[in-house]
């Protein structure tokens, strides 16, 4: 069973009697999911962002855009209009399949993993999740890396606040520290 459905047939049932919804429409739900590399180590280096680019293809199937500096900063040695970071948005079917890759399969590849903290909630019903390493998921190849980079995941949701989206979340299967 998908996410999606597991979403249409077992969570908006239990949220409904949970939290007292008239219609299931009421019931919060995924939106949408960003992931996002800085790339600051290596401003001037173009394989490196080339090879982070590939990195969040594998990942997402889908080919990130790259994010470029707003305005300058000199003690950052950033000028404006050069490429600062690299994300990629994911909506509907894609961000489902992500996200039960993301509970099911990179999760309990991290070392020492002890659950989500709940300070992970924005209180607006959003989670942010960062990651040290990328070498978490399936499609990249250790072997084939030369340098490791972080990543972060933003999952929003329609939740209007922190006891909905911590719900939803623990019923979709993503495990938080108590």
């Amino acid at each position: 069973m998908t996410l999606k459905e597991k979403y249409q047939k077992e969570i908006i049932p239990k949220m409904m009697k949970k939290f007292n919804y008239k219609n299931f429409l009421a019931v919060p739900k995924l939106e949408k999911a960003v992931l996002n590399v800085g790339v600051g180590q290596a401003l001037k280096d173009e394989k490196y962002i080339e090879a982070v680019e590939n990195n969040l293809k594998r990942i997402t199937g889908q080919k990130p855009i790259k994010t470029r500096a707003k305005k300058a900063i000199s003690s950052f040695k950033i000028r404006q209009g050069q490429i600062v970071g690299l994300k990629v948005t994911l909506r509907a079917r894609r961000m489902y399949d992500f996200v039960d890759k993301l509970i099911n399969i990179a999760l309990p590849r991290v070392r020492d993993f002890r659950g989500i903290s709940p300070k992970s909630l924005d209180g607006k019903g959003n989670l942010a999740i960062g990651f040290k390493e990328h070498l978490v998921f399936p499609e990249i190849n250790p072997d084939e890396v030369e340098r490791i980079h972080g990543l972060e995941i933003a999952i929003n949701t329609t939740a209007k606040n922190n006891e909905e989206a911590r719900e939803l979340f623990r019923l979709m299967g993503i495990p938080f520290k108590s």
